[in-house]
C-alpha cells in the first residue's frame, strides 16, 4: 500500500521522534510512504483568509490525486485542516471552481479522488487490530495507559468523521493491541491547553494540570498521545513548568507509534527513544520488561 506522507510543519522540527517512529512502524507494516515537497495544510490562516487556507489544502490534495494515492498524516491538526477543506470543497461548487482556477496554473486539479487519513484511523480501519496483533513481539502487559485523544480529530465530528466525539473508542482499542491496559479517565476528551498558550498561559497550564491529575487518579502509568500539540504540552511544557504537574513527572508522555513500536520490538533508536530523550525511554523499556 502506498500513501502520500504529510508530517506537517511542526513535527519535523519540534517533534522529530513522531516522524521517526511513524515511519518505522509503517515500514514494518509494509506500508510505503511517498515523500514530496508539500506546502502547509493551511490551518494557520484558516481564520484570517479562508480562501488562502482552502487553496493551500487543495493543492496538497491535488498533488495526492496526481499520484493516485491518499494522504496520511500523524498530525491531528493537519488532519482536521484537510477534513475541513474537503468538507467545503464538496459543498461549495463556486468556491471549488475558484480554487481549481488557481491550481490550473500548476496544471493541478482537485476532483475529490483522494482522501486524507490520520495515523490512528489508518491503523484502526485500514490495517485493523487483528493484523496489528500479528506484529506484536513484546507485549506491554504490565503497563496502564491513558489515551489522550486531542481536539482536532474528534471535533467537529460531522467534518472529521474520526470517532464518536463524546464516547470515542478507537484509541483505546489500539492501545490494547500493544498488550497494555487502557484506563478510562474522565478528562480524556478535553483540551490539553496548548492552543491557549499564546493567549492565556495560566489557563493553558490549569487545563494540563487537571488532565494529568485525572489520568493519574485513574491509575495510568503513561499518557499516550497522537497529536503534535498535545505531546509538546505534556512533554516540553511540563518540563518548563513543573509546578503545573501534579504527578511530579511520574506520568510520562509517549507517542502512540512509539508505544506500538515497542510492542513490535522495533529498535529504540528507530522510535526516537533513548535514555537521553525527554520522553523517558529508560522508564518505558523497564516497564516493558526489556
Amino acid at each position: 500500500m502506498k500513501l502520500l506522507y504529510f508530517p506537517g510543519c511542526k513535527i519535523p522540527f519540534h517533534l522529530p521522534a513522531y516522524d521517526r517512529s511513524t515511519r518505522s512502524v509503517l515500514s514494518a507494516l509494509e506500508v510505503e510512504l511517498i515523500d514530496m515537497d508539500l506546502n502547509c495544510c493551511g490551518y494557520p490562516v484558516r481564520h484570517q483568509d479562508f480562501s488562502a487556507f482552502l487553496l493551500s489544502a487543495a493543492r496538497d490534495l491535488a498533488l495526492a490525486e496526481a499520484q493516485g494515492v491518499d494522504i496520511l498524516t500523524p498530525c491531528k491538526c493537519c488532519f482536521g485542516s484537510f477534513k475541513h477543506a474537503l468538507y467545503w470543497l464538496r459543498r461549495k461548487p463556486a468556491l471549488r471552481d475558484r480554487i481549481n482556477s488557481h491550481l490550473s496554473a500548476e496544471h493541478l486539479h482537485w476532483s475529490d479522488r483522494s482522501d486524507v487519513t490520520h495515523l490512528l484511523s489508518f491503523l484502526y480501519s485500514k490495517v485493523g487490530t487483528r493484523r496489528l496483533q500479528d506484529y506484536v513481539r513484546a507485549p506491554l502487559e504490565r503497563l496502564k495507559v491513558a489515551a489522550h485523544y486531542g481536539c482536532h480529530a474528534l471535533r467537529p465530528a460531522e467534518v472529521t468523521g474520526f470517532d464518536n466525539p463524546t464516547a470515542p473508542h478507537l484509541f483505546e482499542a489500539l492501545v490494547a493491541v500493544t498488550g497494555a491496559t487502557p484506563v478510562f479517565w474522565t478528562r480524556r476528551t478535553e483540551c490539553c491547553g496548548n492552543p491557549l498558550w499564546g493567549n492565556n498561559q495560566k489557563l493553558a497550564l490549569a487545563l494540563m494540570e487537571k488532565k494529568l491529575a485525572s489520568a493519574q487518579e485513574a491509575g495510568a502509568e503513561m499518557l499516550c498521545s497522537a497529536c503534535t500539540y498535545c505531546q509538546l504540552q505534556f512533554d516540553e511544557t511540563r518540563r518548563q513548568h513543573p509546578h503545573a504537574d501534579p504527578t511530579q513527572g511520574r506520568l510520562k508522555a509517549i507517542l502512540f507509534p512509539q508505544l506500538l513500536g515497542m510492542s513490535m520490538d522495533l529498535p529504540a533508536e528507530n522510535l526516537g527513544l533513548d535514555p537521553m530523550t525527554s520522553t523517558g525511554a529508560s522508564t518505558f523499556t523497564a516497564k516493558a520488561g526489556k
